[in-house]
């Protein structure tokens, strides 16, 4: 029942926090329910088993028997770390939004515990109609952050978010429909269990466009492109950062987006594998451009947020490329690049938030000289640039190195286009750093009488660079969590299949394992 608590306890916590006496006890009570649901996440990891690939704490039963559908949700080292992700920005989200949700608080801390279940079940979810159903849960309390609580323009980015990504979302329903449908031809029941449906020979012709396979696997490349957002279907994401609030676009950057990349690596790739090995050059083309053009238009900026959502666009495409290079060193590293981005581009629209509340602007003109009048502040924001950047001994230099290394391995030419984007990234925050904090000073600034860091904002800024420095020193901590299952998709690709964990089976192969190295 872990996996369980984990998805319907937010639940049960939005409607608790819905129905709170007084708005001043809210947020105590939201930081206390999140904190509960990082311990279960926890307890989930402790009592993870890294050596096997299998599916662990199931969870399984019949919910619309008459086609098929199950209430089937499980976890294993693809999945693992993006729940404990969800789960350890949460309380900081809590913690960083007192002052930019000061109206509707009840309404508020509610959408976000519902985005909390959406999330997570999507990560949690092995039947495909109940993935789609968490997956679109997902967009209507976003869409009500932006939408409620967002900048001048936040009804024109809310409508842009919801209506792009519920579009795309409609070629995947009608491809499970098709896969439920085939399936029933094959075995003469109805199943939307993805377990069953790997093992599913469907048609596929090299060089066709209109194969069974490659139309499937579109259906769900679409929805899951959009969702990243890859290149050219990107144009809601900058929208929607920069008039959402400072927590919402958190959320979004920091877990939001990983739904459409683990979407690619837990369906759309395992599901289609010849189609999506076919078309393999589509995706790492459009990738490379995602990188390349995200890191040009960052570059001409005068908006700090705006920069942070363009380069939020250039590192996606990173993962994606990754993903794409089929190899189990390009597929690590875009997992890993997952949990990075996660952390790093998190943390820059947290420390773009905590300045906006103090200065009320975001043009990069309006600053310079920061670092002499908050630098506190200032060495924090140039840790998570040097994460963001790539810069060795952090998260995000392991993630970036796998990557281009596994790219490289794969194509020399994705790799080398890809490259170029490593420095353009560089480039521009680099530029932004010495503007806002080194360049001449704005006497208008000190007009402000700018406070450094609080309290409550060490409590958000230091885990996240607690963890940047752990999994940039310590990553294989992390990576053996999934090592396992990343192997097992790599090289059985085109005959992938998932088991449920059987404790006392896979206890006496790793007893076996230590006794052969003995």
């Amino acid at each position: 029942m872990l996996l369980s608590a984990l998805i319907f306890l937010p639940l049960i916590f939005a409607v608790v926090i819905a129905f709170c006496p007084k708005d001043k006890i809210v947020q105590p009570l939201a930081l206390i329910f999140s904190g509960l649901l990082f311990v279960l996440s926890m307890l989930m990891l402790f009592n993870f088993d890294p050596n096997t690939a299998a599916i662990q704490f199931t969870e399984k039963a019949d919910w619309i028997p008459q086609l098929g559908i199950k209430y089937f949700v499980g976890i294993d080292g693809i999945s693992l770390w993006l729940v404990i992700l969800s789960n350890f920005l949460l309380p900081l989200v809590i913690i960083g939004s007192a002052k930019s949700v000061t109206t509707k608080i009840r309404s508020f801390y509610s959408a976000l515990f519902i985005l909390q279940s959406s999330m997570v079940g999507s990560f949690l979810a092995l039947d495909l109609i109940l993935f789609y159903i968490f997956f679109e849960s997902s967009l209507i309390p976003m869409a009500m952050m932006i939408g409620i609580w967002g900048g001048d323009k936040k009804i024109y980015a809310s409508f842009k978010f919801f209506i792009y990504t519920m579009l795309g979302s409609v070629f995947m329903l009608a491809s499970i429909i098709c896969l439920m449908l085939l399936n029933k031809t094959v075995t003469g029941t109805l199943s939307s269990d993805v377990l069953e449906l790997y093992k599913m020979d469907i048609a596929f012709i090299d060089g066709r466009l209109f194969s069974t396979q490659t139309l499937l696997f579109l259906g769900f490349a679409i929805a899951f492109a959009i969702k990243v957002p890859m290149f050219p279907v990107h144009t809601w994401l900058p929208d929607a950062h920069v008039q959402a609030p400072t927590p919402g676009s958190v959320i979004l950057a920091g877990v939001m987006l990983k739904m459409g990349t683990y979407g690619f690596m837990r369906f759309a790739i395992p599901l289609f594998p010849e189609a999506s090995t076919h078309l393999s050059w589509v995706f790492s083309f459009l990738a490379v451009i995602g990188i390349i053009y995200g890191a040009l238009v960052a570059m001409v900026q005068t908006d700090i947020k705006k920069l942070v959502a363009y380069s939020s666009v250039s590192h996606m495409g990173y993962i994606i490329l990754g993903l794409f290079a089929f190899n189990e060193i390009g597929m690590t590293g875009g997992l890993y690049q997952m949990l990075n981005h996660g952390l790093s581009t998190g943390a820059l629209f947290f420390l773009v938030g905590m300045i906006y509340d103090r200065t009320h602007t975001r043009e990069i003109s309006a600053y310079g000289g920061l670092a002499k009048i908050l630098p506190l502040y200032s060495i924090f924001f140039l840790v998570v640039t040097f994460s963001s950047i790539a810069v060795p001994l952090t998260n995000g230099f392991v993630g970036e190195f796998y990557i281009l290394m596994g790219t490289f391995l794969s194509n020399p030419v994705w790799g080398a286009l890809a490259v170029t984007g490593v420095i353009l990234g560089a480039t521009y925050m680099l530029w932004m750093v010495k503007k806002v904090f080194f360049g001449e000073e704005n006497l208008g600034l000190l007009e402000h009488k700018l406070l450094d860091l609080k309290k409550s904002e060490y409590m958000v800024l230091v885990p996240i660079v607690i963890m940047i420095f752990w999994m940039g020193l310590f990553p294989g901590h992390f990576l053996q969590y999934s090592q396992k299952s990343i192997s097992n998709l790599t090289e059985n690709l085109t005959n992938y299949e998932l088991t449920l964990y059987n404790q006392n089976n896979d206890s006496n192969e790793l007893i076996s394992q230590k006794q052969n190295n003995f």
